[in-house]
């Protein structure tokens, strides 16, 4: 299976503007829909809040007008795009539901980008942050639990995500200078390497935007606090993602990559897709980011004189970006690597870091009061004899960080100690 949109004809862009009423099309039902589906919608409203905001930058750093005026007439498709996906989740899918979906998206699509990563270092980058979002959607799910919504986390990610602790958050609290990684070179990288990270950086940002405007609307002030503790992790992990792409890529080729890219994701939901009546709005993008690909390609040409064919593959993509469970996967990370942290680009356990590294200074500012993913947890002890998980696939990977069954849970800085002194 072959995908070339170098040689697919999309809709003329001065046909693809819709109406009110097309855009705020039919909801998906919060109770039927598959769970694989919720995350294909999620995802594909950041990735076009990405070509928004990337289209946007441009536009405020290119002086010609006629690049101006092409950038304005895609952007305000793409924004329509943006309107008809994110329309499709229904306002009675709760913040917190809807929360447990993001988190899904960020286990699920980390998880396949990085067993098709290429680059070695690259795999490491994205094996790094899955285990931090693995574990946000462990707490958020016992948040859930003690918000009293009528369902529990597993109704929503089905059993295609187990929901266990990863690397606990109290641990991700690092200085700023540790996100930041080794960035890759556009004409040396693998070009499977540039979807992934631009997807994923399209992904974690609509993450992080979505707690900057979302997490204070929960009443209870504990969850507003772990909206507040994990919307700054989020907001590393655009920093550590962010970092790994090119800064010396051309405005105009950086415009290309986000629609190939653009086109890239939609034909894999096209692909993916189980629902009839969605499955035709991946359909109707795809043929509209064509069009997108065509004009930035064309832009390119003229003013860059870069040639699309010395720079995407001349046979197109291979596979599509696929949401499917990553069970087994996840735990083998967590196994490998639940004890990481960062020192500058790189990644070492916690306790090779020297006593007088900013982390410690770093932890002990951030987490001097309290630390709200602790909190929740303690707090679903107290009020259920014992936390929530969910899992399909036998106990927690690491002995240590097993459930005791007494209610009293796990100190998980000695469960990490210990798995250490294991290894």
């Amino acid at each position: 299976m072959t995908f070339n949109p170098l040689t697919e004809k999309g809709i003329p862009i001065d046909r693809q503007f819709r109406s009110w009423s097309e855009l705020a099309g039919q909801t998906y039902d919060t109770r039927d829909v598959h769970p694989y589906t919720r995350c294909r919608v999620i995802l594909m409203n950041g990735i076009e809040v990405e070509a928004i905001i990337n289209s946007h930058n441009a536009a405020r750093r290119i002086a010609d007008t006629g690049i101006k005026q092409m950038l304005a007439l895609v952007r305000k498709a793409e924004q329509q795009q943006q309107k008809a996906v994110n329309w499709l989740i229904p306002g009675s899918e709760s913040s917190i539901a809807n929360t447990i979906g993001y988190e899904q998206v960020a286990v699920d699509l980390t998880s396949w980008i990085a067993r098709h990563e290429p680059d070695p270092y690259l795999n490491q980058v994205y094996e790094f942050g899955v285990l931090e979002d693995y574990d946000h959607l462990y707490r958020y799910a016992n948040l859930m639990d003690l918000m009293g919504e009528r369902r529990k986390a597993e109704e929503i990610t089905g059993d295609l995500t187990e929901i266990l602790p990863g690397r606990p958050t109290i641990f991700q609290h690092r200085h700023p200078h540790d996100e930041l990684r080794r960035p890759m070179t556009v004409e040396a990288s693998d070009f499977q390497s540039i979807l992934n990270a631009l997807t994923v950086v399209s992904a974690e940002q609509q993450t992080m935007n979505f707690y900057m405007n979302s997490g204070n609307r929960p009443e209870d002030p504990m969850a507003r606090s772990l909206y507040l503790e994990i919307a700054m992790i989020e907001e590393q992990h655009v920093s550590h993602y962010e970092s790994i792409l090119d800064p010396t890529t051309p405005e105009l080729l950086n415009l290309a990559l986000h629609e190939y890219n653009e086109c890239w994701l939609y034909w894999s939901c096209l692909e993916t897709e189980t629902d009839p009546r969605i499955k035709r709005v991946w359909e109707t993008h795809l043929a509209m980011e064509l069009e997108h690909l065509r004009l930035a390609c064309e832009m390119m040409k003229e003013v860059d004189r870069i040639d699309p064919a010395e720079i995407f593959p001349k046979e197109g993509v291979s596979a599509p970006m696929t949401f499917e469970p990553n069970k087994q996967y996840v735990r083998d990370v967590l196994a490998r690597t639940v004890e990481h942290t960062a020192n500058d680009s790189q990644f070492m356990p916690i306790g090779e870091l020297s006593a007088s590294h900013r982390y410690f200074d770093y932890q002990s500012v951030v987490n001097a009061g309290g630390v709200p993913s602790e909190d929740v947890i303690r707090r679903h002890r107290e009020e259920f004899g014992g936390e929530y998980r969910f899992a399909t696939d036998g106990a927690h990977p690491i002995p240590a960080m097993q459930e005791s069954g007494t209610g009293e849970g796990t100190d998980y800085a000695e469960a990490i100690a210990r798995h250490k002194e294991n290894a």
